[in-house]
């Protein structure tokens, strides 16, 4: 019972939640305002958020009928039987609790208005799966992981430390940078799960434009990620432009693999691909740090 709540967490995609925070201490430390409370918080507010999210998805595309038994991708713990709907629509609402619990920790640092921000990411968290136009059944899952993922917690681990929008401009475009690679952890989700995407008429961006677009869209988003942070590398020093350097060959090397592997193989490339992302603002949180 233990390993299935694990694998319903989905640890391989946790790095994607992490790296957001990690960068917005980065952008912080740039600022000379890092400080370590509001990221410690801001670091659990984003954990909880995804494991709500991964779990809502889960119940939801069962209660749907999205998903079927001996799947590719993750093992569905509520399809399998190997966990109940009711334990798992209870474990999604009880975790999205946690995460307001952290939200409410976090208006100590800041002004009222990050209230409004909170109860939008608990709404994006349901609204991904659930509802009456689930995100990740209408191709704008990517959309959303660029904002929830990269622009929202860059953006607001930086100014919950910083209480100011100095900056601005840097901080938000490696915001968007973290929330483009972030969405190519979906991508490679719904690369392995194409056909079975298709059959029960989930419209992601890969059933929308085919896996050789997408394929390229993952390498060039990788490319654009780094591209649109050159005045960030501007003000680190000469030695940081290794980052993006380091990240891209990873990158590179990731992208080769995924176009000549498919179904459960891709399970491992998508762990890849989130840990590429966390290495790249541990090196950016370096960068900036020293």
């Amino acid at each position: 019972m233990l390993k299935a709540w694990i694998g319903a967490m989905r640890l391989r995609t946790l790095p994607v939640s992490v790296a957001g925070v990690i960068a917005g201490c980065g952008c912080a430390f740039l600022l000379d305002s890092f400080k370590p409370v509001p990221a410690v918080l801001c670091l659990f507010f984003a954990v909880f958020a995804q494991i709500a999210a991964n779990f809502a998805n889960e119940y939801y595309d069962y209660k749907n009928g999205i998903d079927k038994k001996g799947r590719a991708g993750f093992r569905r713990s509520v399809t399998e039987g190997e966990i109940s709907p009711g334990a798992m629509k209870a474990a999604t609402y009880i975790t999205l609790a946690f995460a307001v619990a952290v939200g409410c920790a976090m208006l100590y640092f800041g002004p009222w208005w990050l209230l409004l921000v909170g109860i939008v990411i608990v709404l994006f968290a349901l609204a991904y799966s659930a509802g009456p136009y689930p995100l990740s059944h209408h191709g704008l899952g990517d959309v959303a992981v660029v904002i929830f993922f990269g622009v929202v917690p860059v953006t607001l681990t930086c100014f919950l430390q910083t209480a100011s929008w100095t900056s601005l401009c840097d901080v938000l475009m490696t915001s968007v940078a973290v929330g483009l690679l972030a969405a190519n952890v979906l991508v490679v989700n719904n690369y392995r799960d194409m056909e079975d995407d298709a059959a029960v008429g989930k419209r992601t961006t890969v059933v929308i434009f085919g896996r050789r677009a997408m394929s390229g869209a993952y390498l060039l988003t990788g490319i654009a990620a780094m591209a649109i942070m050159y005045h960030v590398w501007s003000l680190l020093p000469l030695w940081a432009l290794a980052v993006p350097a380091i990240f891209l060959i990873l990158h590179v090397r990731t992208w080769l693999q995924l176009r000549k592997t498919k179904g459960a193989a891709l399970n491992p490339l998508l762990g890849k691909t989130a840990v590429n992302l966390l290495i790249f603002s541990l090196m950016f949180l370096i960068a900036s740090v020293l």
